[in-house]
């Protein structure tokens, strides 16, 4: 009878939940050769924050949770900024880290470092594998944490003596499959699930925002359902985009703190400040989302439908429905039926359809009067046009944080219910967007993936492009370059009337990289150019970077800096 060692039943309990792939870079060595051995995907990156990003991506497209592996101390270092992103935006992970030999633990071992002090703030589970009989034991606890309640990033710390230990038989065999997430589905109280319906037959101005927890429970089909047979309009947040189809008659579109003049969605903002009553999906009531928390209307009654009890009430007092969103709603729907809210809300449909077009048509025209869609230096606004001309159902938008967000969700468009936009929205770090998308393509290799990004972001994760030709990882990239810190530079005008001197960059050859790096490289300055770059690279199956000059005086519709406008460009 062959025996394993303890990182060979790691590696199998891994095999058993579903992991095909694993994001490192050969550390820990023991770790990854077992993995590989097993059949499992080594994906290497080349930096850890980019590696996690890649895991944070994978999970998002997949609903599996991922794993990425790290050396102790300064490898495991560089794995926090991502993880907080994860923590943020309710994206499970798996980070298995090598640790020092248990003999040499407490005596300044190299890169020795205390990872439960680190991880503390950015981990909902961390635990060290010390006796070799717990192998499994210990990869389901992590998965279980990592994929249950609201889902987060664990860390499993793996002593590098105990790994290569033989393994001793555990007492409870262990067959459970455990990878996919959300694990459980809790459901709502059946009387406060009740009440709820009550409330919405009630008002007269019902509104839902969907959040990204409609995206983590895969809500899509009940939420259609809640907006389309009970005639209630639906907006949702950044990280809700894709959760509705916005070309339903009953659909705002992105809302929060980019709905300025030049916002798809700016004259969708009297429809919500006339709401009675507003339904909170999955939604963390941060401040973006709520526009500073000035979005949801005084007096109007609040439904907070969420994983996370501690989320409800956070800010706006609610109606508490604790549970998975899916199945929230599918109760919802349910008890709405059985008071025969569908009849009442049909009564008003035709008025509110005709309202929110009239407001879509308002918000187009104030658009193209505001914005030279024929400019060059090229607007962003209308690259966002061309690349929404060309997207298909199953396409897969990732948008760097920063500007490159706003672009994407204000005017690219989702046209099915489930369609993926990712962006970091958690934590809201600049440079993540393009691993972000390169897990994406990984765990999902049959769609076209398409990262916007900026300059300024992009200068962060250059070297992930020798990572997506290495790893065949084919996808187009949208380079908007202003050379400049945009955010940087309007933020400060809004703030000060003036900015500091970190705005500007020198002129960077970006497709020149590209080509270092084995890649196709396009510059575009020309709607001309634009198209031909759009047709040419998307759905191609290499990897393209499209440099676009942009204008640098563009900016997008915050909606904070109207009452600023006349100290920002023209």
């Amino acid at each position: 009878m062959s025996t394993k060692t303890v990182v060979e039943e790691v590696i199998a309990s891994l095999s058993r939940h579903g992991i095909t792939e694993i994001f490192g870079q050969s550390l820990p060595s023991a770790f990854f050769l077992a993995a590989e051995k097993a059949g499992i995907r080594q994906v290497m990156y080349r930096t850890e924050n980019a590696g996690g990003a890649m895991a944070d991506g994978a999970s998002r497209i997949s609903g599996r949770i991922s794993v990425i592996g790290a050396q102790n101390g300064p490898a495991a270092t560089l794995l926090v900024p991502p993880m907080t992103e994860a923590m943020l935006a309710s994206i499970p992970m798996l980070v298995v880290v090598q640790d020092v030999p248990t003999e040499t633990r407490d005596r300044n071992a190299f890169q020795e470092l205390d990872h439960f002090e680190l991880f503390s703030g950015c981990a909902k589970w961390i635990r060290q594998l010390n006796d070799p009989s717990r192998a499994a034991d210990y990869v389901d606890m992590a998965i279980t944490a990592a994929t249950s309640g609201r889902p987060g990033p664990v860390v499993l710390l793996l002593p590098k003596d105990v790994m290569i230990t033989e393994s001793k038989s555990e007492p409870f065999i262990r067959d459970a499959k455990l990878g996919n997430f959300p694990l459980d589905r809790p459901r709502p109280e059946r009387r406060a699930t009740e009440e709820a319906a009550g409330l919405i037959l009630a008002a007269k101005n019902p509104i839902v925002i969907a959040g990204g927890g409609v995206q983590r429970s895969g809500a899509f089909n009940e939420l259609a359902c809640l907006q389309d047979h009970f005639s209630i309009p639906v907006a949702t947040t950044n990280m809700g985009k894709g959760s509705v189809a916005e070309t339903h008659p009953l659909s705002l579109g992105v809302v929060g703190n980019v709905m300025g003049k030049r916002s798809t969605t700016h004259a969708h903002r009297d429809m919500i400040a006339e709401s009675d009553l507003v339904v909170l999906l999955g939604n963390r009531t941060n401040e973006n989302g709520t526009d500073g928390w000035k979005l949801i209307p005084e007096g109007a009654k609040v439904i907070h439908v969420d994983i996370d009890s501690t989320e409800i009430g956070r800010t706006y007092e609610a109606l508490r429905l604790v549970g998975d969103v899916r199945s929230a709603l599918e109760d919802l729907t349910e008890a709405l039926d059985a008071i025969g809210v569908h009849k009442v809300r049909l009564e008003q449909r035709s008025e509110l359809e005709a309202k929110i077009a009239q407001a879509r048509e308002s918000s187009r025209e104030i658009l193209e009067d505001l914005v030279d869609f024929d400019a060059e230096p090229l607007r962003p606004e209308r690259v966002m046009a061309e690349l929404d001309r060309r997207l298909a159902n199953d396409s897969i938008v990732v948008a760097d944080a920063s500007y490159s967000t706003i672009w994407m969700s204000n005017y690219l468009t989702a046209r099915t219910p489930g369609q993926k936009f990712l962006s970091p929205r958690g934590m809201a770090g600049l440079g993540w967007g393009f691993p972000m998308a390169l897990g994406a393509k990984i765990v999902q290799p049959s769609s076209d993936v398409i990262c916007v990004t900026g300059d300024g972001g992009f200068g962060h994760v250059w070297q992930e492009l020798e990572t997506a030709v290495r790893e065949n990882i084919s996808l187009t990239v949208l380079l908007l370059n202003n050379s400049i810190l945009g955010f940087q530079k309007h933020a400060e005008l809004v703030q000060f009337s003036e900015t500091t001197t970190a705005i500007e960059f020198a002129e960077v050859d970006h497709t020149a990289i590209a080509r270092a790096a084995g890649a196709h490289g396009i510059r575009v300055e020309t709607v001309g150019q634009l198209t031909a770059a759009l047709n040419e690279s998307i759905g191609s199956g290499r990897v393209t970077l499209i440099e676009i000059i942009t204008d640098a005086d563009a900016f997008p519709p915050v909606t904070s800096w109207e009452a600023r406008a006349e100290v920002l460009p023209a």
